[in-house]
């Protein structure tokens, strides 16, 4: 399998496509994003422009944080090169990988996935970005199926970290492997999923919002009280602690005797303990309490590694504003 190295190819212009030339050419690699959309000539022209502005808005607001020199936001966007998919400039056998990025449309992805399998060497990996088909099922739509896997990007694609990376059935392991170190070369933070639908996020944030809607729904509280609500605790402590490992500091005992009262006091089956939580429960492995849950702790690392955490929460809470001055100091204040 080819190393990536230099060209990256992106099929398909939209918001996604747009969000990961930016990432990538931010990081100083030359993109090719071709736009796949049936467009004359007059609004291929105006697309680009839009495109570029778009772009260079984007660019334009990182400069202002203080993470981009002004003066770089030229370099970044010379290095986007916005071709229609028949133009003869396209040089797809330079691609080092082409990252998929059409609508979730079969009858789209099968065109592109046509296109890009006849133009693109057979050595180069091809990733698709889909967040709703499964790896495998879009592996049927490759060939050799070997150098096909998914990475579902979240949006906005050129702030967020997190990329998963799902390999199909047949995906070679060196371009998994390859995959894996050209996005952590760009700052991402890549993980391993199964072919599944959903993948992680997804799923979980679909419970979630889900959940918070019914709190509307059955007139719980307001939509600005609960968003506030899950900004300053639900967000805040699974931006530091992941929710399996929530789980082992509370203990999946406590998680486990919540759900099952939440089930029957609201009379439904979506609170249900998942299994695992009762398996961990008879062995034992309930959490820091016992030394393990979904996770193993050391004893001797213990209070460093609680320390360490509890010192997250405080920095992150200071740079919030989030934490008050103690009183003392507030009377020195007020005095």
């Amino acid at each position: 399998m080819k190393s990536i190295n230099g060209c990256i190819f992106i099929a398909g212009a939209g918001r996604m496509g747009r969000g990961i030339a930016l990432t990538f050419a931010y990081q100083g690699f030359q993109v090719m994003l071709i736009d796949f959309k049936q467009r004359t000539e007059q609004e291929f022209e105006q697309y680009v422009i839009t495109a570029k502005q778009e772009i260079s808005g984007q660019l334009s607001i990182l400069s202002q944080s203080g993470i981009l020199p002004e003066e770089s936001i030229g370099l970044v966007l010379d290095r986007i090169h916005i071709l229609p998919k028949e133009d003869e400039d396209c040089e797809w056998e330079q691609a080092d990988i082409v990252f998929e990025a059409l609508p979730e449309i079969a009858e789209a992805k099968i065109e592109a996935f046509e296109c890009i399998c006849l133009k693109v060497p057979k050595e180069v990996p091809i990733a698709s970005t889909s967040s709703a088909y499964s790896a495998n099922e879009l592996a049927e739509m490759v060939t050799p199926k070997e150098r096909f896997l998914n990475t579902h990007w979240l949006n906005p694609a050129y702030l967020i970290p997190l990329v998963e990376v799902s390999p199909g059935t047949a995906t070679n392991e060196k371009v998994l492997r390859d995959v894996f170190q050209l996005l952590e070369r760009i700052g991402k933070v890549p993980v391993k999923c199964a072919p599944s639908p959903g993948y992680i996020v997804p799923r979980v944030q679909a419970l979630a919002m889900n959940e918070a809607a019914r709190l509307v729904e059955d007139g719980v509280a307001s939509p600005e009280d609960i968003d506030k609500a899950v900004r300053v605790g639900f967000g805040l402590r699974f931006a530091v602690l992941g929710l399996l490992e929530f789980i082992d500091w509370g203990g999946a005992d406590t998680l486990y005797h919540a759900s099952n009262h939440l089930q029957r006091s609201l009379d439904t089956d979506r609170f249900t303990p998942a299994k695992v939580i009762q398996e961990k429960i008879e062995r034992g492995e309930i959490g820091l309490k016992t030394g393990r849950g979904f996770y193993s702790f050391d004893e001797k690392g213990m209070d460093q590694y609680q320390l360490e955490t509890i010192q997250k929460f405080i920095h992150l809470l200071d740079h919030l504003g989030l934490i008050p001055k103690p009183a003392d100091e507030q009377l020195a204040t007020k005095e």
